[in-house]
């Protein structure tokens, strides 16, 4: 099979998290992005490695016997955010359980095949389930209007309007076409990534599930392109950021508006970064609730974007730790902490709980948070897992381990390992690197009790994964 071959085909399955897998004639799997189990389609070969070849889907020619007649949002397959739309949800839940299946069972050892798989628990809604979008500003084609929304899908530059957004819900896309009709009347110009000028970058939105409370942040630069704005001053002189927040508030919401903010970032990369944030409007933070327990939530502070879909994620881990920390007193380590959730979570029934983080602002929020709740048992470090951790002097009876992306350095994994604690769970949001550190574990001792799937992202590819660990005797 050659680079730039155009091949045709049906998707015989979908791996993780999106990588639809058709089979040639000749026998060669070749590996395409968004495509459903069941289409036809059709796609050009762009990499030929080792034997292992991928290609990029270009057409549909036949829908999959699963899909919906008609896909769950009007943006669907130009918008790249939600590559499953068009799928029932309990198909997305039947495929995400049978990814997370193969890869564990693929590094299982013998003797843990019968570890007990709990399938797959879905989100409290399918729709408007997220808590934060970051929208970006651009042009849907060259030279074209200003848009606001999503990148089009296989595309780094161009921008699509979402005005009908499905994941979010009805605030959220006030907010977002508020935005977008203001600064269009305003012709003003948005960031370039090319060009690196302009000045509109992104629009941060985050409202609280439980609470309804709504934070909005507009991000830009502090430079404005010339011909289209002559500098940021006329921003200030015609009031421009006062407009767009007046704006803001003339809308009707469901929720409550709590604060609006203008956050400065003249970084090159494509990143929400704050190098500076003013309040224009109220506070610049909201409050959430989970689990009965109230959590401080800043414009850059990490919080799960599913509020309903965390609670069942921790009420899952709460499950696997059982009676685990009943009887004496534990000291329990919560690796990787963030905002410091899953230590409020476990604080009552623990002697001390230990969140090491190494984001120093989530450490500041879960100090912060843990005081809001009243809870005196937790203490939070700044700093990397694989540091902090020698610097700690109590030892560990229970460890909870919820990394990033990419999982635990291995480095860091060995020190977590040499502790020896007799469980252990793992909550992951990529089972990819989930089941590379559980290779790693099962290596040194412990054994894969059960496996618990919980749908935090649907019509996505993502998907969260509880673990839970013991200690051969």
């Amino acid at each position: 099979m050659k680079k730039g071959q155009v091949i045709e085909g049906i998707i015989e399955r979908v791996d993780f998290p999106n990588k639809g897998i058709i089979v040639t004639e000749e026998g060669k799997q070749v590996v395409v992005k968004n495509g459903i189990m069941g289409q036809k389609v059709t796609a050009a070969v762009n990499k030929v490695r080792k034997g292992k070849c991928e290609g990029r889907l270009l057409e549909v020619l036949e829908k999959s016997p699963l899909e919906l007649e008609t896909p769950g949002c009007v943006h669907y397959g130009v918008c790249g955010g939600c590559v499953f739309q068009s799928l029932p949800y309990g198909e997305q839940l039947s495929m995400k359980a049978e990814q997370v299946k193969k890869l564990i069972d693929e590094v299982i050892l013998p003797e843990n095949k019968g570890y007990e798989f709990l399938n797959i628990r879905e989100s409290p809604r399918q729709q408007g389930y997220r808590n934060k979008m970051e929208f970006s500003f651009g042009d849907e084609y060259k030279d074209g209007p200003l848009a606001l929304g999503m990148h089009k899908r296989g595309s780094f530059y161009d921008i699509v309007n979402v005005p009908e957004c499905q994941i979010v819900d009805e605030d959220f896309r006030t907010v977002l076409q508020t935005t977008l009709e203001y600064f269009k009347g305003k012709n003003i110009s948005y960031y370039h990534k090319l060009r690196h000028s302009g000045y509109l970058r992104h629009l941060l939105v985050r409202k609280g599930a439980r609470t309804g409370e709504l934070l909005v942040d507009l991000v830009t630069t502090t430079e404005c392109t010339a011909g289209m704005l002559e500098n940021v001053e006329r921003v200030q002189e015609e009031g421009l950021l006062e407009g767009w927040k007046e704006a803001l508030l003339q809308q009707d919401y469901e929720g409550k508006m709590t604060g609006i903010l203008h956050t400065r970032n003249n970084s090159v990369a494509d990143v929400v970064k704050n190098e500076g944030t003013e309040i224009l409007y109220g506070q610049d933070f909201f409050f959430e609730e989970l689990l009965g327990l109230k959590f401080k939530i800043t414009p850059f502070s990490f919080f799960q974007t599913n509020s309903l879909g965390a609670e069942v994620l921790y009420q899952t881990a709460r499950e696997f730790i059982g009676d685990a920390l009943s009887g004496p007193e534990k000291v329990v380590f919560d690796l990787y902490s963030g905002t410091g959730t899953i230590a409020q979570i476990l604080s009552p029934v623990a002697k001390k709980v230990i969140g090491v983080e190494i984001v120093e602002e989530a450490v500041e929020a879960a100090k912060e948070n843990a005081a809001l709740n009243g809870l005196h048992n937790c203490e939070f470090i700044a700093g990397d897992v694989l540091k902090v951790i020698d610097t700690i002097e109590d030892k560990p009876d229970y460890i909870v381990l919820d990394p990033p992306r990419d999982g635990i350095h291995p480095k860091a994994l060995e020190k977590i390992i040499r502790y020896g604690v007799p469980q252990m769970v793992y909550i992951s949001c990529k089972p990819t690197s989930l089941a590379r550190d559980l290779e790693v574990l099962q290596g040194r001792g412990y054994e894969v009790k059960k496996v618990c799937c919980v749908d935090m992202f649907p019509a996505t590819g993502n998907i969260e994964t509880v673990c839970l660990l013991s200690l051969k005797k």
